[in-house]
């Protein structure tokens, strides 16, 4: 069982932590930082009020083990969410993805009242679009998007859910 708590600053150094390489900050972070993850980054992404970042705490240990966001889109009715990591690698495989975005979708349907919530994936992480999809999440062809890392093109793909479609 995972909660979700406010990520404030005494999280910065853990989740630097959990990203010790490039790859994998752009797998987290999309665009909004660049390698090395540092505190200023850190600092100038919890001052947009807009977002809202959590710690994924394990309620049995009391402890962080990942992070999560939520950012309102522009049109009011859809919430993204992104920054999605589970960041002790232990932790990993145990089904705490799909914990992580149905309290997620929790907050965006029941507490902040929106219609939808979209998220982006690399296409290449097939392990989190199976969580996503078992959530209720299905593939938008409509949006695609790729970047270069390392010389290499990764390509995301947007996924979307309804609030109606949504089985908690």
């Amino acid at each position: 069982m995972i909660t979700l708590e406010p990520f404030e600053r005494t999280d910065f150094e853990r989740l630097i932590n959990w990203i010790d390489t490039e790859e994998i900050l752009v797998q987290f972070g999309g665009p909004i930082f660049s390698f090395p993850l540092t505190i200023e980054q850190l600092e100038a992404y919890t001052n947009d009020k807009q977002r809202l970042s959590f710690k994924v705490v394990d309620q049995s240990s009391k402890t962080p083990i990942g992070h999560a966001e939520l950012f309102p889109s522009d049109d009011n009715k859809t919430m993204k969410i992104c920054r999605i990591l589970i960041g002790d690698k232990q932790k990993r495989g145990q089904g705490l993805g799909q914990q992580i975005i149905n309290e997620l979708l929790k907050i965006s349907f029941i507490t902040l009242g929106k219609e939808r919530a979209e998220l982006n994936v690399y296409d290449w992480n097939t392990s989190a679009i199976k969580c996503y999809e078992k959530v209720g999440f299905t593939i938008n062809p409509d949006k695609i998007f790729t970047s270069t890392v390392k010389e290499n093109t990764w390509t995301a793909i947007n996924m979307t859910i309804d609030k109606q479609h949504w089985i908690s």
